[in-house]
């Protein structure tokens, strides 16, 4: 029996999400299709309503249906302190802890020169002005402690440092090839009250 076309197509846009595999990817095309095409729907409009809406923040670059996030309009926030995470996820993590009043900065990623992600793919320019802007006084580097992150944090810190620039990293209570987005706010912000100087 060959498969709809209709149907492979859905399979194949599920594929895209991380962590699913093609088995899975048929598993949630047929059960949308068969148990569940209200659901279908909604997350079709949701799709189209987030890909119509989002944008990134002109400040932090994190996603946002304005100009600025809420956070960068926050005047509450310590705009001295800037926080860089590799992904939203992160940015929210962090968050969650209660521990940080700064601004941030999201690279939407991290350096991996096997997939071809260099400096300019992560807007390090930008980050760079934003970081030198004479208002920032303490950079937090908060990138994942995998291969990628540790040479993004790497990176950025000796082009920051070598700007005069105060640099810390988050401590490892974060475990050693663990994503923030995985991490247990206790840890989080044990990690970030622990900072070191890099």
């Amino acid at each position: 029996m060959k498969t709809p076309s209709s149907l492979e197509i859905l399979t194949e846009a599920l594929r895209r999400l991380p962590g699913v595999g093609p088995k899975s990817a048929q598993r949630m095309a047929y059960h949308l299709m068969q148990h569940d095409r209200d659901g279908a729907v909604q997350i079709a409009r949701a799709m189209s309503h987030a890909i119509e809406r989002l944008k990134h923040c002109a400040r932090c670059h994190t996603f946002t249906e304005h100009d600025q996030c809420d956070t960068c309009r926050d005047t509450t926030r310590d705009s001295a302190l800037l926080c860089v995470v590799e992904t939203p996820a992160d940015q929210l993590m962090i968050e969650q802890t209660l521990t940080y009043k700064g601004l941030y900065f999201v690279l939407m990623g991290h350096l991996s020169p096997l997939d071809g992600i260099g400096p300019k793919d992560l807007q390090l320019d930008k980050l760079i002005a934003r970081a030198t802007d004479g208002v920032v006084s303490e950079v937090v580097l908060a990138t994942n402690f995998t291969n990628e992150g540790e040479a993004t944090a790497h990176y950025i810190s000796e082009t920051l440092k070598a700007r005069g620039l105060k640099v810390s990293r988050l401590a490892r209570g974060v475990p050693v090839g663990g994503e923030l987005e995985y991490v247990d706010a206790g840890t989080i912000a044990r990690a970030m009250l622990d900072r070191r100087a890099t």
